[in-house]
Order: C-alpha cells, then sequence, then structure tokens
C-alpha cells in the first residue's frame, strides 16, 4: 500500500476541497513537528528528567508538570516564528500570547492544552495533545483575548496527537477525520486511517464514577440505567472504561464507540464543568461530529455555545450519536 504523508495529505486535501490554504496546512505541518518533538521528550521519561511536578500552579489552580510546561514552550516556540498566526492561547497560561513584532504575523489563531491527561505522566499512561485553529476576525490589528472568543462551529482544523504505544495525529479540517501514525525511524507522520467513524450505538461508558455522589439528577438516571445492566431498562451489559485523559478516552471512542461524560456536579458548585470549552471540548466536539457523533453540554451542541472567556468551563457528553441524544434528552426534560 502506498504510504501517503502528512504533507501529502493536506496538499490532495487542498486540490480536491480547497479547504486547506497554504498558510493553513503550513501551520498544521508546524504543529505536527512540534507534537514529536514532544512525543520524543515523552518517550525519554525518567531517562530525560521529564518527570514529576513543579512548585508552580497553572491559571487553572493545578500544579505543573514539568512536561506541562516543556510542551507548552515546545509549541510555543515552533509556532512563533512561521508567519502563520497572529496569537496563540494555552490552558497552560492566564492570557494570549500575541506573536513576537521580530516574526511575521498570520491570519490565523492557535489554541491549545499542551499535554492533556497531567495525572497519567508518571504512571506511563497515554497522554496527548490538543489543538484547534480559529480564522483571526477581519479587520484585526492587535489581536486580544475577544478575537479568540469564538464558537466552536468557527473552527477551521483541530485535531490530537496521542503518546501511546504509538504516536498517532488525529486530524479534522472539517471534511472527515483521519489518522496518522509517526514513523519514529523516518520521523515522518503516515495516513494509517481515513474517514473515521464513531458507531451510533455502543455497550462502552467512559466517567469518573468517583464523582457520583455530586451528579445531578439526569446523570444518575442515565447511569443508572447503564448499570442496571441486561435486567435493567435498557436491556443491554454495559462495561466502564475510564482512563482519566480525554485524548485517551476519545481516541477509543472513536474507533470502537461509546460515550465520554464529564457533566457538571454538586462538587464544586461555582464551577458549571471541569472540562475548558476552548481547549478541550470545542476541538474534540469538531472531531466527534466530523467522525459522525454527537457533543453537547447537556443542553446544547457544544460547538454553539459563544465563549464568554478564555478559560470558560463546560459540561461535556459526546460520542455515539444515540446515546449522547439519550443522555442530553434527559437534561432537556429535567429543565
Amino acid at each position: 500500500m502506498k504510504r501517503i504523508s502528512l504533507t501529502q495529505y493536506l496538499v490532495e486535501e487542498q486540490r480536491q476541497h480547497h479547504s486547506i490554504p497554504a498558510e493553513l496546512r503550513l501551520l498544521i505541518e508546524v504543529v505536527g513537528r512540534a507534537c514529536k518533538t514532544i512525543s520524543h521528550s515523552v518517550g525519554k521519561g525518567a531517562l530525560g528528567e521529564v518527570l514529576g511536578a513543579l512548585e508552580s500552579e497553572n491559571v487553572q489552580g493545578e500544579v505543573q508538570k514539568k512536561l506541562d510546561v516543556i510542551s507548552n514552550e515546545i509549541l510555543l516556540e515552533a509556532n512563533e516564528w512561521g508567519g502563520h498566526l497572529a496569537a496563540m492561547a494555552s490552558e497552560e497560561m492566564e492570557d494570549i500570547h500575541p506573536i513576537p513584532n521580530r516574526y511575521p504575523k498570520g491570519e490565523y489563531l492557535l489554541v491549545f492544552d499542551p499535554l492533556d491527561g497531567s495525572s497519567n505522566i508518571d504512571v506511563n499512561v497515554s497522554i496527548g495533545t490538543i489543538f484547534s485553529v480559529l480564522k483571526a476576525p477581519e479587520g484585526m490589528t492587535e489581536p486580544t483575548e475577544k478575537d479568540f472568543l469564538q464558537p466552536g462551529a468557527k473552527q477551521v482544523a483541530a485535531g490530537y496527537a496521542l503518546y501511546g504505544p504509538q504516536t498517532l495525529l488525529v486530524l479534522t479540517t472539517g471534511n472527515g477525520v483521519n489518522c496518522f501514525t509517526l514513523d519514529r525511524e523516518m520521523g515522518s507522520w503516515v495516513l494509517t486511517q481515513r474517514n473515521m467513524q464513531i458507531p451510533a450505538k455502543t455497550k462502552e461508558f467512559a466517567i469518573n464514577a468517583s464523582n457520583q455522589r455530586h451528579w445531578h439528577a439526569p446523570v444518575q438516571r442515565y447511569i443508572g440505567e447503564l448499570l442496571a445492566g441486561s435486567t435493567g431498562p435498557r436491556g443491554t451489559d454495559f462495561n466502564m472504561r475510564w482512563i482519566a485523559s480525554m485524548v485517551a478516552d476519545v481516541h477509543r471512542i472513536l474507533n470502537r464507540g461509546g460515550v465520554f461524560m464529564y457533566p457538571a456536579d454538586n462538587k464544586d458548585p461555582s464551577k458549571p464543568g471541569r472540562l475548558r470549552l476552548m481547549y478541550e471540548a470545542n476541538p474534540m466536539a469538531f472531531i466527534v461530529e466530523q467522525a459522525g457523533g454527537m457533543a453537547t453540554d447537556g443542553k446544547k451542541r457544544i460547538l454553539d455555545i459563544q465563549p464568554e472567556k478564555l478559560h470558560q468551563r463546560v459540561p461535556v457528553f459526546l460520542g455515539s450519536r444515540d446515546e449522547v441524544a439519550l443522555v442530553t434528552s434527559y437534561h432537556q426534560e429535567a429543565v
């Protein structure tokens, strides 16, 4: 079988669908190269002295791992000089990162979670990088936070890298979802899965069950029905899978179906959800919808949410269409 590189795929997509201008193609390639560098650091582990936590906290109030900071720096440095971006925003930084004046400016905005699933770093469980690309507003001169606050439906590209037994890059530019595997010997991304599709039905779900006592009634109802198994109202035995790394959980769902949930709950009523809209929910919702799935906040489509701030949190229900539609209907009935 002919091996197709990431560059060849992007060029052919532009020829067929006119959806990937040269500047966007180069931006995606630079992000891909940065993810290769992060993969190398992750793979070194203790040998590279990159494990463990720092004494600092990020803007989310979370203790930063060494690899969080390293990955953030890799993405910033890789994307500053190319001329494709006007600014970047990272889950690890409070404010946006404008492109320094010494470099040319581009027409895109890059948003990323440099290392998703940080709690898994030191125990050698799969982690990843999530990214989203937006078009800078027309007439923008000096980028501000407001320029980033666009609904997820306006994303022009989104993807994630998964650092596991293989290093993978999953990408959408609005014309389906494709998966590339890093050929470590050649140092290149090779297309290994085309047009990934999430099965509409599933027997698997992913949720942090330790929060059960805090869940709202619609989630209690839905999970209760799943756990009742073949003798319950669903008449089917469901399995729970939870990796505590959104990238790894979503990748499993892309390949064999399932529903991923991180609902709002009563544990901390001041937080409307756990996951960040801009850095996690929007790019993953874009990917899931492009793969035939569904993504809501329990009441409405995630990609229709108008962001109000850069680090906004939202509840997330995404994956196989039938299950997401059902748990969403339970929330809508409870209003």
